[in-house]
């Protein structure tokens, strides 16, 4: 008995059906989450913060070291008693980098605030 050709059409056409659902959904939209807050609401105050290389050098004398990256220019300082790390990110294109976050530690790694790191650096 031979097997009619609808019958082995209809069996060949049973996984393309499985692959169709009929209904394409339309393209999702995507929704936006909210604006974040402004950099400048992260900053810390003191004493070191908005200024630029130009005043840290004035205030400290020529940096340890001074990395540049794309987006952040990286001070630092020391004298034997404190290290200070100070961050500088522009505030917009075109515009000068503003130390927007500072760390400060003894040479041996221990933590101290910044600001009184600062005063024994201008004590040299």
């Amino acid at each position: 008995m031979t097997t009619p050709r609808f019958l082995w059409a209809s069996l060949l056409a049973l996984p393309l059906a499985a692959c169709g659902g009929g209904i394409v959904p339309p393209p999702s939209t995507q929704i936006q989450p909210p604006p974040g807050p402004p950099a400048s609401a992260f900053m810390k105050q003191g004493p070191l913060m908005g200024a630029d290389a130009r005043r840290l050098t004035q205030m400290f004398g020529q940096p340890r070291l001074d990395i540049r990256e794309t987006t952040v220019r990286k001070l630092q300082f020391g004298n034997g008693r404190c290290v200070l790390d100070a961050y500088l990110y522009a505030p917009a294109r075109g515009k000068e980098p503003v130390v927007t976050h500072v760390d400060a530690r003894t040479p041996a790694g221990v933590d101290v605030d910044p600001a009184a790191c600062a005063t024994a650096l201008q004590a040299k």
